[in-house]
């Protein structure tokens, strides 16, 4: 397989070593689009009613209201998964190793459009074999008194095209198979955000993987 690294270098090689064999790495670099549009942030109550909007910048603190979200576990045709390390700029949870590809969607948007957008500006890909995995998946964490509060289905596909990371969203990522991604985590435990870990646990345990470790569904 071959390797493939981005313009600032693998983890391995800013540290001295070599990255493992049929892992792909990379970094981000790829510029953001500063005349975007405010994003919109879908408000929630408790029982998953949407009950209005907020502004992204406004919504993440000491005490974020429940909010709708996503995230998506994206392979490529070798039933390998991208993951992705959080650039260190942001505001929720920075620098953490975590799945493809997290987001909002905005007011009135499909999950699946959201996903694919998010692809679009976060990583440059296309998104193909979208499907629903954990639709119910909620959850609550917090670090360094910033909260996250979402009710944020899990879907499983297929990206296309090469990694092309914006610098503001993604710091760094590479393609692991299914065991080694599990490995990392269970290595690694903190750096990685607690709703990957918790969601991969999840996966696993409803048989939602087939042994190659893939997007589609267990016979």
């Amino acid at each position: 397989m071959t390797r493939r690294v981005g313009a600032g270098g693998s983890r391995e090689e800013r540290q001295g070593g070599s990255s493992q064999a049929g892992r792909a790495v990379g970094r981000g670099g790829r510029p953001e689009d500063d005349g975007a549009t405010e994003e919109l942030i879908v408000l929630l109550d408790d029982d998953g009613t949407e009950i209005g909007t907020m502004p992204k910048r406004l919504v993440h603190h000491g005490d974020t209201p429940l909010h709708r979200a996503f995230s998506a576990y994206l392979f490529d045709d070798a039933g390998r998964l991208l993951v992705t390390r959080r650039a260190l700029d942001k505001q929720t949870f920075p620098g953490m190793w975590t799945n493809t590809v997290c987001g909002h969607p905005g007011p009135g948007e499909p999950d699946a459009d959201a996903i694919a957008r998010r692809a679009a500006d976060e990583l440059g890909l296309a998104v193909s074999d979208l499907r629903p995995a954990l639709p119910d998946y909620r959850y609550r964490a917090e670090l360094f008194g910033i909260v996250e509060n979402e009710i944020c289905p899990v879907y499983l596909g297929v990206f296309r095209g090469e990694p092309v990371p914006a610098a503001g969203e993604v710091g760094e990522w590479e393609v692991l198979d299914w065991a080694a991604f599990r490995a990392r985590q269970a290595a690694e435990g903190d750096a990685w955000s607690p709703w990957c870990r918790e969601q991969a646990g999840l996966i696993e345990s409803r048989g939602l993987l087939p042994a190659a470790g893939g997007p589609g569904s267990a016979a």
